[in-house]
């Protein structure tokens, strides 16, 4: 079975095209569940308005289907709590220059 961590690590290789940074490390991904045949991603984006939320969101599905084909991915894309760049790792500030 996939564990979370293994999800986690997984969503690093999903980038925000936008921002060139991976959604993990913006702090995008609020929640990862993992059940017997289900992966339940709770994440946000960086606005409301990003033009690109169709494209991450099936990205992030693809990667985890890629990995565990036998279960079903769904992202939940909410908007509270609101995303803001204290969210992001120090790592993803120092890239950006925060």
């Amino acid at each position: 079975m996939i564990s979370n961590e293994k999800v986690l690590e997984l969503l690093k290789g999903v980038i925000d095209p936008e921002i060139g940074l991976d959604i993990i490390s913006l702090g995008l991904v609020y929640n990862v569940e993992v059940t017997e045949d289900l992966i339940n991603i709770t994440m946000t984006l960086t606005t409301p308005g990003c033009p690109m939320h169709s494209s991450i969101t099936e990205w992030v599905k693809n990667i985890l289907w890629q990995a565990a084909p036998d279960k079903n991915a769904i992202v939940n894309l909410v908007w509270e709590p609101r995303w803001t760049p204290d969210l992001m790792s120090d790592e993803a500030k120092k890239a950006l220059g925060i």
